[in-house]
């Protein structure tokens, strides 16, 4: 990937609208940039990396906690696997995990495949346990373990339903067909390869200097840096990946690739373009092109292809989209929970927070966490 040399068209057009957003939206903190080729021709951050900390601005470099844009290097991570025979997408699950069990009979027919498309019929996870994060090799297991007393939404296979429990149960199923902890799988086969080099899914080693911390708002609508920050090592397949602008740049350009950045190939082309064709459709407008891939979200934009994946977690919302036929690419990461609706217009921007409730959480609307295929 070349070095970023900034096009002034963003400069000129787009920058200035970022900077109103930001003041009208109360965002403590913004980073974005878009990739065109093979070059990260755009890329800015506005605000600050803690907003009680006004002599630390964000910088490109500054990391964000990803939150759901860690899955799609879970499933890059399974596909790999897949490639050097040591996992079958249609085997179940239990063939790797001998201990996975749930309230529920139907759970012996989860495949590997049914958990990376998010068809296994698992609920989501309820508590995070961001107030109490585990920082040891064994918690992932130990949360696999712990899921013997859920119940399955429906039978395996028959629809899409967001699991992050799911991508827990695939990390732990690299780990088991590696050999080696799920974190430091993704570490040594693609942050390491693609020269990812200031990303890490382990927050003790994450770069201080550059790490950033979330937002919420109060109960008046007013920013304040959370209580927690959200880690937790039994939900690192999940959400985990700790990341900034440059190396998601190369991400990007590596998936674009089809698997290759530089030299360095993390999966062959023919399981790349596996990755990205539908595996369920979702529900929706007949006429409707949205689905699901291996980890992916699929989807047609202004009659191109368009692949992403966001996030969203206490404090912080992030997305990820890719144009793979156009080959351009945009990446934002906000260390804030709120931002506009996706329908607003800038006539509506000075209007100041959106304050927008989760019902389920009782937090502003900053996850992620996919819309299930019927809602």
């Amino acid at each position: 990937m070349r070095t970023p040399q900034t096009d002034q068209r963003y400069v000129q057009q787009l920058q200035p609208l970022l900077e109103q957003f930001v003041q009208w939206q109360e965002i403590p903190g913004l980073a974005i940039g878009i990739v065109e080729g093979d070059r990260l021709v755009s890329a800015h951050a506005f605000g600050l990396k803690h907003l009680e900390r006004p002599a630390d601005p964000l910088t490109v470099r500054s990391l964000f906690h990803m939150a759901s844009i860690t899955k799609p290097f879970v499933g890059t991570s399974i596909m790999q696997l897949v490639e050097r025979g040591h996992v079958e997408l249609d085997a179940p699950v239990l063939k790797y995990l001998p201990y996975f069990r749930l309230a529920d009979d139907r759970y012996q027919q989860i495949t590997v495949r049914h958990m990376v498309t998010h068809t296994s019929g698992m609920p989501d996870v309820e508590d995070y346990e961001w107030d109490k994060p585990q920082y040891d090799d064994g918690a992932l297991e130990r949360y696999v373990r712990s899921l013997s007393n859920e119940k399955l939404l429906f039978a395996p296979g028959e629809r899409v339903q967001y699991s992050n429990m799911a991508f827990e149960g695939l990390g732990d199923v690299v780990a088991k067909a590696s050999g080696e902890s799920f974190d430091d799988y993704v570490q040594h086969q693609i942050l390491t390869p693609l020269g990812m080099t200031d990303s890490t899914l382990l927050v003790n080693q994450a770069n201080a200097t550059l790490l950033t911390w979330g937002h919420e708002l109060d109960a008046q609508g007013a920013p304040f840096p959370s209580r927690v920050f959200p880690y937790n090592r039994m939900h690192s397949p999940s959400s985990n990946l700790h990341s900034n602008l440059v190396d998601m740049a190369r991400w990007a350009i590596a998936n674009m690739n089809r698997g290759e950045l530089e030299g360095h190939r993390i999966l062959q082309t023919s399981t790349h373009d596996i990755m990205w064709k539908p595996a369920h459709q979702l529900g929706g407008a007949a006429d409707g092109q949205a689905a699901v891939g291996i980890s992916w979200w699929l989807d047609v934009y202004r009659g191109t292809r368009m692949i992403a994946h966001e996030g969203g977690d206490t404090g912080y919302r992030t997305n990820l989209v890719l144009l793979p036929d156009k080959r351009i690419a945009v990446v934002w990461m906000q260390n804030a929970e709120w931002a506009a609706a996706d329908d607003s217009h800038t006539d509506q921007w000075p209007q100041g927070p959106v304050r927008r409730l989760n019902a389920n959480r009782g937090q502003p609307v900053a996850d992620s966490r996919q819309p299930t295929a019927d809602s």
